[in-house]
């Protein structure tokens, strides 16, 4: 049995506790003892302890991080999700090797405190399932350090890629916990045939849905109705999320308010990254009427944009930021989303900091969590499973 106490760790209510854990998982949190303990003890040294932060939607297999810089490409007559991918495919041809690319991303995310983690990796006919093999062995490797929920992903589209739908079955049995899908309206210009293929899949797999959809304004919300008659014909309350969804941040907000009634009723969550380039859901709207809005990174230094850094924490900043939060309640709102939210959201077992919780979180240099938002120190401690895995920005080699 290993046992550890963590001392002087300073709570989200400010006060000082002893936490202690025990293979794993925390067993006690009490004031700070003035005995000296025996076994193992770790000095937080009042720093703020916070659960380790939620990384709900991230793409291990596309990004360029840590590799050679290669300039964006701007889409030829606005947005387009086609050209997109058309770029990403040019791109992809030409950068390192995958497993290299998904592992330093993924150490970046948690030098910075992410230990839990849902990515989505490519399914489709243009690359079958090699990339989601490549990842599979990268979560195996890391599965010491992280916690990682693989989504098979159809980029290329179902119905416009053929062989899509019965390789996104393969993937499920192949290892990927989610089936994902992408823009049935705007890219596969059928919303019924795509939904077919993914709930299909969902029911007779027993799997989670996770959908990225791009689309905007009445369109997207069109599909979201979908998306939630689906949900609720299922019975799948809880098990879909919707990543994305520009489209809410593009209505009136008595609209808004009657679309995420809908969405709160049928228990599905939202995923936003509060990208700086398009609309995004209404997160306050959206929360007061119920609805869980949890977020990721998304994209990291790839085909998509030059940006990301793989800190939920700032990540939150951001949110925070583009959402006109300011009050220390609002401030907590953006750090839940990249927490408690996402743990929701991605229906984590053991998540937070209580007794029987696992041992999985972060030391932080700030006085509560307002300023934890604002400021997103760094030289964090990061802690999975009472053990050490991340100090001041470098991940501790996976053991072997």
């Amino acid at each position: 049995m290993t046992s550890t106490i963590f001392t002087n760790a300073k709570l989200a209510d400010g006060l000082l506790r002893d936490i202690h854990v025990e293979n794993g998982r925390i067993t006690a949190i009490v004031p700070v003892s003035s005995v000296p303990a025996s076994g193992s003890v770790i000095d937080i040294a009042g720093d703020l302890v916070v659960p380790g932060f939620v990384e709900g939607h991230i793409h291990l297999d596309t990004s360029f991080y840590g590799g050679k810089w290669v300039p964006h490409r701007p889409c030829t007559d606005g947005f387009d999700v086609h050209e997109r991918v058309a770029f990403q495919a040019g791109n992809m041809a030409k950068a390192e090797p995958m497993m290299e690319r998904a592992v330093k991303q993924l150490e970046l995310c948690v030098s910075h405190g992410t230990l839990q983690m849902r990515s989505h990796v490519m399914v489709d006919g243009s690359v079958g399932l090699k990339s989601l093999e490549t990842i599979l062995a990268v979560r195996e490797k890391y599965k010491d350090i992280i916690d990682i929920q693989l989504v098979a992903f159809p980029q290329s589209g179902i119905l416009k890629s053929p062989g899509t739908a019965e390789l996104l079955d393969e993937a499920i049995g192949l290892g990927a916990d989610l089936i994902g899908g992408l823009d049935p309206a705007s890219f596969d210009r059928d919303v019924s045939a795509h939904l077919d293929v993914v709930f299909d899949i969902a029911e007779r797999c027993g799997v989670d849905v996770d959908i990225h959809l791009h689309e905007g304004g009445s369109m997207g919300a069109f599909t979201i109705e979908e998306i939630c008659a689906r949900t609720h014909a299922l019975g799948m309350q809880g098990h879909v999320s919707i990543s994305h969804a520009y489209g809410l941040g593009d209505l009136a907000p008595d609209a808004a308010r009657r679309i995420a009634a809908k969405i709160a009723g049928n228990g599905i969550s939202i995923m936003t990254n509060a990208p700086g380039h398009h609309s995004f859901p209404p997160v306050a709207l959206l929360r007061d009427e119920g609805v869980n809005v949890f977020s990721g990174s998304d994209n990291i230094r790839d085909s998509w944009w030059p940006y990301g850094d793989g800190d939920m924490l700032r990540r939150a900043e951001i949110i925070g930021y583009r959402s006109g939060f300011f009050t220390d309640t609002e401030l907590q709102m953006a750090f839940d989303i990249v927490t408690a939210a996402g743990a929701k959201a991605l229906r984590l077992e053991g998540y937070g900091i209580e007794v029987g919780a696992k041992a999985d979180f972060v030391a932080i240099a700030a006085e509560h969590i307002a300023e934890a938002v604002v400021g997103f120190p760094g030289n964090r401690k990061v802690f999975k499973g009472g053990r050490l895995v991340a100090e001041n920005g470098k991940t501790k080699t996976p053991r072997a």
